[in-house]
């Protein structure tokens, strides 16, 4: 089947629907009756992200953590033991000494001791930090954060049956988390046959936004803005901040007939090629048919040498290779300039010879605006958005900070604090004291 392929045709296996792991209302009671008497496993914030992505079936065909057979091939070859295409392996990891055996039921919960799932231990099996690391990152350098965080994990991976009792709970913008079917729905009222979903874990700047409109008048289709609202990489700008700024976009600056915001609750791997690949099975999960692949997609950056982990075309060039498989057109980013003497943007490959251009780098945005307290101009970002990453980001003059003197009974503290304070309010800022003396005369007073 063609990557062409109407969006209301979903093909296997990416049918994205959900693979029987929610217990029927009508035995919950039961279940977590059972659960209760069950040895509990506190999974980690990425394995939760994972347990939702495989109970509501974005990761379809997956119906549970790999087992050995699956791991093994997708690590090595990037197809599961039945042959369909899956690059990343998503496992469970436990420690040798977690008293796991197989054959027994185990209580999945969160950090907050919330149950989650029932899991039938089938399988645990050893795995090599250093063989996935390699193979699926390509590279073992611990300056990469999934490398770095995998050495931390458990040296067994546990698999088996789910059993999911609940989704994990999410209380911030309810109305815009949708599973793969709730979210085909959508599109489907939308009327088109041609999705395009876009992938983000940053604010969209004008040039995203042009370059996302142009790929779906080009398909006469609909976008999906998808981010992630999952695990990104550390330092990324929260979730909270970039959902703000999508849902003023989508509002005020986008065709309503035209764009589907929703959230995808994915804990990125920052795996170059292998992970674009990975998003476009996913969005096909949720109904999608084209999808923008960027510059060094899904890259963290530099190695500890300073040399970019991947090509900047490497990710576009995989996903390239395996479209028809997937029913997923490949659509690369293209970068996009301002041109001030036009007032608009375009291609740099389309640009006209000695055209002024303008743009701004991530590291001038924060420098020379968001610390200056300077909101970014209206030709590279939108107003909303300028004014939203303004109030999560103040400036250094506006930005709050602890000074705390310790020391012997009588050393100067509470003196110095006066005169440091009084040397604040003279240079503008404001100061709150909270003296060690008056929190026990006040606040503690009578405890032991």
């Amino acid at each position: 089947m063609s990557a062409t392929t109407s969006r209301a045709t979903l093909i296997s296996p990416y049918g994205g629907e959900l693979v029987d792991l929610m217990v029927p209302k009508a035995d919950l009671a039961d279940a977590r009756a059972y659960a209760s008497t069950l040895p509990s496993l506190q999974i980690s914030p990425r394995a939760v992200c994972d347990l939702e992505m495989l109970a509501t079936g974005a990761f379809s065909p997956l119906k549970q953590f790999m087992g050995e057979a699956d791991f093994r091939g997708v690590v090595s070859e990037m197809r599961l033991a039945d042959g369909t295409l899956f690059p990343i392996p998503v496992t469970l990891p436990v420690p040798a000494d977690a008293g796991l055996s197989v054959g027994t039921d185990i209580a999945l919960r969160d950090s907050m001791n919330d149950l989650l799932a029932i899991m039938t231990i089938e399988e645990l099996y050893p795995w090599d930090p250093a063989v996935v690391a390699q193979h699926v990152l390509g590279t073992q350098d611990s300056k990469h954060p999934l490398v770095n965080e995998m050495s931390r994990w458990g040296r067994l991976n546990a698999a088996g049956k789910l059993r999911v009792l609940q989704l994990p709970r999410h209380y911030d913008f309810q109305d815009l988390r949708r599973t793969p079917a709730e979210t085909r729905e959508v599109l489907a009222e939308r009327g088109r046959n041609n999705v395009v979903a876009f992938q983000t874990r940053n604010p969209l700047h004008r040039a995203h936004e042009e370059l996302t409109k142009r790929a779906t008048a080009a398909v006469d289709g609909v976008l999906l803005l998808h981010p992630v609202v999952g695990m990104t990489k550390p330092g990324d700008v929260d979730h909270f901040t970039r959902v703000r700024t999508y849902k003023a976009l989508a509002q005020n600056h986008y065709d309503p007939d035209r764009i589907v915001l929703s959230l995808l609750p994915l804990a990125m791997r920052m795996a170059g090629p292998r992970e674009a690949l990975w998003h476009a099975i996913i969005r096909r999960n949720h109904g999608v048919n084209h999808f923008v692949v960027g510059r060094d997609h899904a890259g963290p950056g530099s190695d500890s040498t300073g040399k970019p982990f991947y090509g900047p075309y490497d990710a576009q060039e995989l996903v390239r290779q395996h479209e028809d498989e997937i029913g997923v057109k490949m659509v690369p980013f293209s970068e996009l300039v301002y041109l001030p003497d036009e007032d608009r943007y375009e291609e740099t490959s389309k640009l006209p010879q000695g055209a002024k251009t303008a743009n701004i780098s991530g590291t001038q945005v924060r420098e020379q605006y968001l610390a200056k307290g300077q909101l970014l101009p209206a030709w590279f970002t939108r107003p909303e958005t300028a004014e939203i990453l303004a109030e999560a980001y103040p400036p250094r003059h506006r930005q709050g900070l602890c000074i705390w003197l310790t020391g012997l009974s009588g050393s100067g503290k509470s003196t110095t604090a006066a005169v440091l304070s009084v040397l604040l309010l003279e240079a503008g800022r404001q100061v709150t004291e909270l003296d060690g003396d008056v929190v026990r005369t006040h606040l503690s007073k009578g405890l032991g």
